[in-house]
């Protein structure tokens, strides 16, 4: 592991702290920026699957850390972005599961983002928290045993994955300066030390 991959653990910690300060829009059906999974997401398509895994078992860590864990056992919930009141409804670890699927998700767009197109994967990103909130839904769903598909939950998703999804040019320009920074080259099989000298 380069400091590279370490830079990318250090970014889903400052991403979790930002998450804190994150607004809810409730113009927009109380849509947000899920920063933590904006910074998962963008980092997994740079880097081989290995290091993946280690990110999604880390940023999925710290979400359920901050959305699951709660002072009292009878209060253990689902992601809040989603529902109000999940009482009991899924347990701490089930976000590294859902990071682990859209990380391998976003590691089959590696062709593309390796030949620059990386606004192809901007925008596939918010199709990743789309499908990753809609996922924790059917997963809450099936624990209660119920699906009650509203209009508003529906839209809350779809703001909450345009939101994230508009930011994603700003996490790709800081990945592309910490390759940069730690001398990484940003290829099909992730992220690879540039040994060559500067006058080569």
């Amino acid at each position: 592991m380069g400091w590279y991959h370490l830079s990318l653990i250090l970014l889903l910690i400052t991403a979790s702290v930002l998450q804190q300060f994150s607004p809810l829009f409730e113009a927009l059906y109380e849509g947000r920026v899920l920063i933590v999974p904006l910074a998962f997401l963008c980092a997994a398509v740079t880097v081989t699957t290995g290091p993946m895994l280690l990110l999604a078992f880390i940023g999925g860590f710290i979400w359920d850390a901050q959305h699951v864990i709660t002072p009292l056992p009878e209060a253990l919930s689902g992601n809040p972005e989603v529902y109000t009141d999940t009482t009991g409804d899924l347990k701490f670890g089930y976000s590294i599961i859902l990071y682990a699927l859209m990380g391998f998700f976003m590691q089959g767009l590696q062709p593309l983002f390796r030949e620059g197109k990386w606004h192809i994967s901007a925008l596939l990103s918010g199709v990743a928290i789309f499908l990753y909130l809609s996922a924790e839904y059917l997963l809450i769903s099936f624990v209660r045993g119920d699906a009650m598909i509203t209009r508003s939950l529906i839209l809350k998703i779809s703001f909450t994955s345009l939101l994230t999804m508009m930011l994603c040019p700003v996490m790709f320009w800081a990945l592309y300066r910490l390759a940069g920074l730690f001398h990484h080259t940003i290829s099909y099989e992730g992220l690879k030390i540039d040994r060559r000298s500067p006058t080569e």
